[in-house]
């Protein structure tokens, strides 16, 4: 156990699922305790089970004002606030000329991601370390994203300057971006299942390890980037992809 974590409070948000929930599990197991936020309570319903004295799960949804509120009031209570992982986040495939795309994830992906640490700024420990979600996409090309490689990249290149910004109020800020990896968002960007396969088949190819990303391995890089060990790192984005952009 890594006592960095012990007793401090984290918040995650987009937590049921995916990398939000493995990051969730993995503080959890650390000692930390975890005010959770997403739409649905989903698989947190066992950890909840597991860490009934560490786990606190609110329902909201990051595009409302009045569910970040809530949160925030929710981390006063509970706070101070040592972590935070802004992790909820949407995609969709979308003409690269569509700017309502671009808009409605923008409103999650970056505003979404903004606003909640904002809400947080007052609850924040005298040393606390933020960790954003970017995109191994951000620097490369994929048809069809263009709208959320955008809203990925614009909140990759927001977090630099807000790290230097907020580095002399003891709050250390980066970015994990995962490459292709095993979550459910994939089954959100309408494709067919045939279609799907296709994607996942041409994307493994450029795996160095053959397969997706399982998202404990986001998950602990996540981790290192919110602990001790980190602690010289800042503004930085983080690709994990597996080798995906090497070739």
């Amino acid at each position: 156990m890594d006592h960095v974590f012990q007793g401090k409070l984290a918040v995650i948000t987009g937590a049921s699922s995916g990398i939000g929930l493995a990051a969730t599990e993995r503080l959890l197991d650390q000692g930390a305790r975890v005010l959770a936020m997403s739409r649905k309570l989903g698989p947190l319903a066992e950890l909840l089970e597991r860490y009934p004295q560490q786990l606190v799960w609110q329902p909201g949804d990051v595009t409302q004002a009045s569910d970040i509120n809530t949160l925030a009031e929710h981390a006063a209570r509970l706070g101070p606030v040592s972590f935070v992982v802004p992790n909820a986040g949407i995609a969709e495939l979308a003409d690269g000329l569509d700017s309502s795309a671009f808009d409605r994830q923008w409103a999650v992906n970056g505003a979404g991601a903004l606003n909640t640490l904002a809400a947080l700024r007052p609850h924040l420990a005298d040393k606390a370390s933020v960790v954003f979600i970017g995109t191994f996409l951000a620097g490369i090309s994929f048809a069809g994203l263009a709208a959320y490689i955008a809203s990925k990249a614009a909140l990759i290149a927001h977090a630099r300057t807000l790290a230097v910004e907020l580095a002399p109020h003891g709050v250390r800020i980066n970015c994990v971006s995962p490459g292709p990896t095993a979550t459910p968002i994939w089954s959100t960007l309408g494709l067919s299942d045939e279609a799907l396969g296709d994607v996942a088949q041409g994307v493994n190819k450029r795996l160095l390890g053959g397969q997706f990303l399982e998202p404990a391995a986001v998950a602990d890089v996540i981790l290192f980037q919110l602990g001790n060990g980190a602690r010289g790192v800042v503004g930085q984005d983080w690709v994990v992809d597996s080798g995906y952009t090497l070739s």
